[in-house]
């Protein structure tokens, strides 16, 4: 019984497929896509003035906290609720994701990158989402578009980390190659909580990063800004 042929062909569509996501999200994620992600740096600009965060090494400690504790992983897991909802839930996972901003600049951090990327995805392909934070619309807008979950995730967590390290490359400043390898050094760790977060639900929301909240907050208050957050 000939299998050979039948197989090669799924392996084929299944590849086109994979390119197709990759290249979708890749324009999704990209720093030209208009949602204003260059202006904001999630606390870590207070950080950098206090003297926390000083070289290439404390930087990828500090991410690193907010991969494993902290905004980027409560940031993977409303992508991942946003994602498996169905559509008359996504509101619910909405609300959670604002009342789980640490400080005003935080909430105002997702709600506006949300806004303009549901608006820009309603121009762009049809899609109505009303206005949400950023994770929650980007794991909506992913799972309309039948977009591999786990793949969403990894790659806005590697978009998450690419966006603060360009703002600690302005900041501490860092170079151009102590960017990169940092990057480098935490992409394992996206593919990690991408794997594992598949199928969470707001139950299993929860943050720790306490340090990257409460410079957060001082951020308000910062005398000499270059970054909205």
């Amino acid at each position: 019984m000939a299998t050979g042929a039948p197989i090669r062909m799924n392996m084929v569509q299944l590849r086109m497929t994979m390119t197709t996501d990759i290249l979708t999200l890749s324009q999704l994620l990209s720093p030209s896509f208009p949602v204003g992600a260059f202006a904001y740096s999630h606390g870590l600009e207070t950080a950098i003035s206090e003297g926390q965060i000083v070289s290439a090494p404390s930087l990828q400690s500090w991410l690193m906290d907010l991969l494993e504790h902290g905004g980027a992983q409560s940031d993977a897991l409303l992508l991942n609720a946003a994602f498996g909802s169905a559509e008359d839930g996504v509101q619910n996972i909405d609300t959670h994701a604002r009342a789980f901003a640490a400080s005003a600049e935080r909430l105002r951090e997702t709600d506006l990158q949300g806004a303009a990327f549901c608006e820009t995805v309603q121009t762009m392909l049809g899609i109505e989402l009303g206005r949400l934070c950023y994770p929650v619309a980007v794991g909506r807008v992913a799972a309309i578009l039948a977009l591999d979950s786990e793949l969403t995730t990894a790659m806005y967590l590697q978009s998450f980390i690419a966006n603060l390290t360009a703002a600690a490359m302005r900041l501490v400043p860092l170079g151009q190659v102590d960017g990169q390898k940092t990057q480098i050094a935490l992409k394992q760790q996206c593919t990690e909580i991408a794997k594992q977060l598949q199928g969470a639900t707001l139950d299993d929301l929860h943050n720790s990063a306490w340090m990257s909240d409460i410079t957060s907050m001082r951020h308000e208050t910062q005398y000499s800004r270059v970054f909205r957050t």
